[in-house]
Formats: structure tokens, sequence, C-alpha cells
């Protein structure tokens, strides 16, 4: 898995983020956060071994967020440090749950992780904005599943089979035509183009049919993280063998589970259940 790790530094708002006005919030706390951390705790919750390709800075917090892999089950061993500060975001989190994401400190190899290439991998999931990896995951996906995510959305940027996106990182164009979308970034390789699309649930597109999977109802507590939920439940179904209607279905129950928790990664229990669920 490729993705950032980071902490999160928790700003609760007592009213709704606006431009230019003085707000009033809380610094509640510091955690384990990061695209890539939050959804190999989760995949790692679920029981599947999980390879993390990140960076963290030669820092306290670097040593601190590897403890918090580490005791999440997470293979941190990969995992480069670097003499720059670690990832740092600041997350604002309305009083309806919704989250704004400041990020402070980016840390970040200058070159991609050609490790990959070496790695035994089922799935390889790519949660990063980089626009370099594109030949790394072409040789990968000649031998295991890649699903990743966009943006970017660059000709050839993703060479994956499936493709998952949030639909308010992407142009109207791209919503209204997925599969050229998933055709241009994935240079012809996806099989599937997923799109999220929050309390509405999620979609899946394929050259030859369209799945549609509603959200139930609920009362966020906090966003952060559903969107790498959602990739774990996805994923996780996936690795298993499961089509991709029962694989989109489990995917939003997870990203909705993961906004009734003030986490930046679903909690293990959280994942048990949905799991036991799932099963009976």
């Amino acid at each position: 898995m490729i993705g950032a790790v980071a902490r999160d530094d928790v700003i609760r708002l007592t009213e709704p983020l606006r431009a230019g006005a003085h707000l009033n919030g809380a610094l509640v706390e510091a955690r384990l956060g990061g695209g890539g951390a939050n959804t190999a705790v989760a995949l790692a919750a679920a029981g599947r071994a999980v390879t993390l390709l990140a960076a963290v800075g030669r820092d306290a917090t670097g040593d601190a967020l590897l403890v918090d892999l580490a005791a999440a089950g997470v293979d941190a061993a990969s995992i480069s440090r670097l003499d720059r500060s670690t990832t740092h975001s600041l997350l604002l989190i309305d009083p309806t749950g919704e989250r704004t994401v400041v990020n402070v400190a980016r840390c970040e190899e200058d070159t991609p992780p050609n490790q990959l290439l070496e790695l035994p991998a089922d799935v390889v999931y790519v949660r990063s904005r980089r626009h370099d990896l594109g030949p790394l995951l072409a040789v990968k996906a000649a031998t295991a599943l890649v699903v990743a995510h966009v943006p970017p959305v660059v000709a050839n940027a993703r060479p994956a089979q499936v493709l998952v996106a949030s639909s308010s990182d992407l142009a109207a164009e791209a919503i209204e035509n997925p599969q050229a979308l998933g055709q241009s970034v994935s240079g012809g390789l996806a099989r599937w183009v997923v799109i999220t699309a929050g309390a509405a649930g999620a979609r899946a597109y394929s050259a030859a049919e369209t799945l549609a999977t509603p959200a139930r109802g609920v009362r966020p507590v906090d966003t952060t993280g559903a969107g790498d939920a959602f990739a774990a439940g996805l994923i996780h179904a996936l690795i298993g063998g499961q089509p991709m209607a029962k694989a989109l279905a489990m995917a939003v129950r997870f990203g909705t589970e993961a906004t009734l928790w003030p986490t930046s990664g679903l909690p293990a229990s959280a994942v048990h259940r949905l799991l036991r669920e799932d099963s009976s």
C-alpha cells in the first residue's frame, strides 16, 4: 500500500466554518492519520496482512506514529525515515461532523517507492497524488490487482484495474463519463471506476454495467477518513473474491461507519462488528 502517514491535530469548532469569520473551537487531540495509514489500519483489523510504503521524519512524531501502526498490526518495516518533519495536518471538525483538512507539513520521498516491485502482493492500493507512480504500477498490475485513488486525473498516471474517486474531486465531465475517465487515467487497464458521493453512497461503472449502493442515513460525528474506510471495505471484499456488487456494498458500510467515530481511522472494534454482521 502506498499512502501517507500523518499526525492529525483535531480542532472541534463550536460553529460552522465560514470564510473570513472569527471562530471558536477547541484543540482536543492528536491522533494517527493520513490516507495510507487510515486504510492500512482498517485492513489490518479485518485480518489482512498489510505492508505500508510511506515516509515519516526522524522526529518524535514519526517515532510515535510508527508505534501506533505497529500496535494496529500494520507492517511498517518499509516506511522510510527522512530528515524532514513528519506529515502533519490540522483537522477542523464542524458541529455537523464535516471536516476541513489543512496540511501543515508533508513528508514524502523525492523518488517513487521502487521497493514496491520486490514486495509480494495480491492487491496494491495507492492513496497518493504523486504523478510519477505510473511505471511502477504498470509493472505491478501484471501480477497483482491494483486499486488506485484518483486524482491525479492525468493520462496513464494510474495503471490500475480499479479506480476510486470522490465526486467532490472530479470535474462534471469526468462524472458524466466515468468510463472515459478510467480508460484515460489507467492507460486502458481499468475494469471498474468507483465514484463515491458521501451520504448518497457510491456507484461502480464497468463497460457492461453500472452498480449503485445507497448509504444508510446517519448523523456524522467526524467524516475524517470515511473515504479511506470505504477503500478498506472495498479491498477486503475484493481480496475475498466477492463480486463488485457485494464489494461496493461493504465499502459503503465501512465508509458510513467511519463517520460515527471521532477517529481518523476506523477502529478495530467497528471493523470486527461490520464483518460479523456481514457473515450473519
